[in-house]
């Protein structure tokens, strides 16, 4: 089957994401480009700002009927899903995780702020957790808690990504830190907005962080023994993402300045290197989460 579209997406991100697929063999590699390619093209519908509220909502509901069509053995219309289809009736991917991903979409399309943690989790459940969900039945487990671990490990990778994004999202107008925390650290949305760096700003990204540990911690007590070769993508994302929030930590949280933090490509190669040393030497623990 070809996926030329979804490869074709999947190597312009040059995402984190993408980057994992590497350990992987070729047909679990094709599955999970056309899963990402999914994922990105409907990100994109809800993220263009100069397409009007309205018709980004219509455009994710297209995405929803299409991709219903292939879950449901219809004729998909768009080519993503085309090629998507075989993988999703392989792999058994149901639905209800599909619509739940795009429900998050449409939460960025009526909501630029979250008032506590427990509604931001939320958010962080159906765009990242769900994309976890989704992946790990193309992998492949044996353990059912294998689900617990794809939720614990979204939801740490998805607070890292708002750590490192807060000036872009800030510049959208949008901000993901719970205002609870705002407001125990004394930081206002202005100055956020302004993109205005203080010590008190400091301590509340490190507070958000420390619910990120605690994920990325979860995510790794709940890996099933027997699951974790099956899982050596998803690792390979925790150690990465677990790298970029330690790389955040020595620099204090500094991200409202106009570079954003990355990490560089000997960094990426050197941890593919130790993740695909550590599963060809049967490593039993993950290397992220340290307690």
């Amino acid at each position: 089957m070809t996926t030329q579209q979804s490869q074709a997406i999947t190597r312009k991100s040059a995402s984190n994401l993408a980057l994992a697929f590497v350990l992987l063999p070729q047909p679990k590699r094709d599955a999970m480009s056309a899963l990402y390619a999914f994922c990105r093209e409907v990100d994109d519908v809800a993220d263009e700002d100069s397409v009007a509220v309205a018709q980004r909502r219509a455009g994710l509901n297209a995405w929803r009927t299409d991709i219903r069509r292939a879950c449901d053995g219809g004729q998909p219309e768009f080519p993503v899903n085309q090629e998507f289809q075989p993988f999703i009736q392989q792999y058994r991917l149901r639905f209800e995780l599909f619509d739940e991903l795009i429900q998050g979409c449409e939460m960025d399309l009526d909501t630029q702020r979250y008032a506590t943690h427990e509604t931001l989790e939320l958010y962080c459940h159906r765009v990242a957790s769900v994309v976890g969900l989704l992946s790990i039945e193309i992998f492949g487990y044996q353990s059912p808690a294998c689900r617990t671990y794809a939720i614990h490990l979204g939801k740490a990778l998805q607070l890292t990504n708002i750590l490192r994004d807060v000036r872009a999202d800030a510049a959208r107008g949008r901000i993901y830190l719970p205002l609870a925390e705002l407001k125990q650290f004394h930081v206002t949305e202005t100055e956020i907005l302004r993109h205005e760096y203080s010590d008190r700003f400091a301590q509340l990204a490190a507070s958000v962080a420390a619910r990120a540990r605690n994920y990325y911690q979860l995510a790794r007590e709940t890996l099933p023994a027997e699951d974790r070769r099956a899982m050596v993508a998803a690792e390979l994302m925790g150690s990465v993402y677990w790298r970029l929030l330690r790389k955040l930590e020595a620099k204090q949280f500094n991200v409202l300045g106009p570079e954003p933090t990355r990490l560089n490509k000997p960094q990426k190669l050197a941890i593919i290197l130790r993740s695909w040393l550590r599963f060809a030497f049967g490593a039993t623990a993950s290397n992220y989460g340290p307690a």
